[in-house]
């Protein structure tokens, strides 16, 4: 007599033990790419470091962080932190402050001398960098934890380049400044300041380099042509940030007229307030058109600086200078109205952006100019074999993250030319969006705001006008995060799984499914606060 179908002598065979295979769709652990990771023109791993700076170990965070941008203290400072405009937080209360945490890292890791990972092997490879700016002491950087010797040939007498002649103290300190450059320095790259490169074939031939990366900054400011009087005194932006680095200060007088209106214009404009002059910026277009961030505008008024939007310069006298009012006409241009206003001004700066010294490209084959800056490929090579450029030498957004970015991107693509290989960057996830979260899982954080000067003083002096986070409320920032569309561990898919099917395999290791018990309900799915798992059809 035959049993009946339902009954077996091998459990282990028996559907009722094998839920598993009544799935249509089952759960997928994944890894998605957080926004803000997405964002960042440095090509940090915001949310890897966050997730140490979480648990208290900022050390970690910091050797995670450095991974790829070697400069943390200056960034924290100095970055526009589009990080915090992608952050999904945004959505819910308002974004991690990113930049506050990275600015604490930073600060740490000065205050405790904490140390670089040391070189790889020494391949044999000598590579020039021009430039000791953000963008060449970043790839300087790079290539010597690549193990490559490196020499970096800057014109000017200090490090930092733009950071150093182009960013006041009181967004940058100087020890900040400094004691990131020279941690760079000790890790053995070679740096011959007052040197400037005239030939950079001759330079890369006399000195034997295999490869060279060209980081020149745009230290040039642009003119224009304003009728102006025999005694007028018509400087440049750039000039005038420069002379601050030296013993003698620039002589501008009381009444000065900045031209222009991006974040160089601001910081001329806030400059000369602090040495006691009265600035008025003169900008032809609306607020909203400002190519300035809106935050430097608005510490900018806060100090007193002054703004005559929808102006132009028409000419300068030896003591006063002519200004047309200007208005929008229907597609949202500034027009000429005729109207004529006259401003006393002991000195007009120009600040209508600056252009970069291409002087020692003459004559290399095969390398493009166009418009000013230079031609690169994809690997930041250009036409020439072994030249590479970055920074402000090539189209691209003008900011020192920018900068950062290139100068490890160009690294990463030397070494490989050099190996006689290419460097191909590992595929980008799919994006975690803000629809993939379950927010009602995250308590509610208020951001913490990072404290400012008094005004008084801000007037005055050029003592930091952005203070910092503390130990405390730098832990509780970056708690704040989400970990966008990846594990954390939170436990909640372990805990609602309705058939045991979801296995931790220990601290840091995250789960896995046991697919003999998942029914594939998508209870799973549901209820991860991340987004971390996706429901993928059976027969894939």
């Amino acid at each position: 007599m035959n049993k009946p179908f339902a009954i077996t002598l091998d459990p282990g065979s028996s559907l009722a033990n094998r839920t598993g295979s009544w799935r249509t769709a089952r759960p997928v652990y994944g890894d998605r790419l957080p926004p803000c990771n997405n964002q960042c023109p440095a090509g940090e791993d915001i949310q890897g470091w966050l997730f140490h700076a979480e648990s208290g170990n900022y050390e970690k965070a910091w050797q995670h962080l450095t991974k790829d941008n070697p400069f943390p203290a200056i960034m924290g400072r100095v970055c526009y932190h589009t990080c915090e405009g992608a952050c999904n937080r945004a959505n819910l209360d308002a974004a991690v402050g990113i930049n506050s945490v990275e600015r604490f890292l930073g600060d740490e890791a000065i205050k405790r001398r904490w140390k670089l990972v040391p070189p790889a092997a020494e391949s044999g490879k000598h590579v020039l960098i021009v430039g000791a700016g953000p963008s060449g002491m970043s790839a300087a950087y790079h290539l010597r934890r690549l193990g490559h010797r490196v020499t970096v040939h800057e014109a000017g007498p200090m490090l930092g380049g733009m950071m150093r002649f182009g960013i006041p103290k009181y967004r940058l300190p100087r020890d900040v400044l400094d004691a990131e450059m020279q941690r760079v320095v000790d890790m053995g790259v070679e740096v011959k300041l007052n040197t400037k490169v005239d030939n950079i074939l001759e330079t890369m031939q006399a000195g034997k380099f295999d490869a060279a990366f060209l980081a020149v900054g745009a230290h040039i400011g642009k003119r224009t042509s304003i009728p102006a009087g025999a005694v007028s005194k018509i400087v440049d932006a750039v000039s005038i940030l420069r002379s601050m680095e030296g013993e003698d200060k620039p002589m501008l007088g009381r009444r000065v007229v900045v031209y222009g209106g991006g974040n160089t214009a601001i910081d001329v404009a806030r400059t000369a307030k602090r040495m006691g002059a009265e600035p008025i910026i003169v900008y032809r277009r609306t607020r909203d058109k400002m190519p300035a961030h809106d935050f430097e505008v608005e510490e900018a008024m806060q100090e007193g600086v002054m703004i005559k939007w929808l102006s132009t310069i028409k000419q300068t006298g030896d003591s006063s200078i002519t200004v047309e009012k200007m208005e929008l006409d229907a597609s949202g241009f500034p027009q000429p109205t005729g109207e004529i206003e006259t401003l006393e001004a002991d000195s007009v700066v120009l600040a209508l952006g600056q252009d970069v010294d291409l002087g020692l490209l003459e004559g290399v084959p095969g390398l493009e100019v166009t418009d000013g800056v230079v031609k690169v490929d994809a690997n930041m090579m250009t036409g020439h074999a072994g030249i590479f450029a970055g920074g402000d030498m090539v189209p691209a957004e003008r900011n020192i993250t920018v900068g950062v970015g290139h100068g490890k991107k160009a690294a990463r693509n030397i070494d490989a030319w050099l190996r006689g290989t290419s460097y191909a960057a590992p595929p980008k996830a799919p994006l975690a969006t803000f629809e993939r979260l379950n927010t009602w899982y995250y308590a509610d954080a208020p951001k913490t705001v990072r404290p400012m000067l008094d005004i008084i003083r801000r007037q005055s002096t050029f003592e930091e006008v952005q203070g910092g986070l503390d130990e405390s409320n730098a832990l509780y920032e970056a708690r704040r995060c989400l970990s966008c569309g990846n594990c954390f561990e939170c436990d909640n898919c372990y805990g609602v799984c309705p058939d045991n099917a979801v296995i931790k395999l220990g601290p840091g290791k995250r789960f896995e499914f046991n697919y003999d018990y998942c029914k594939g309900c998508g209870l799973c799915v549901a209820e991860c606060p991340c987004g971390a798992i996706d429901m993928v059809p059976e027969n894939n």
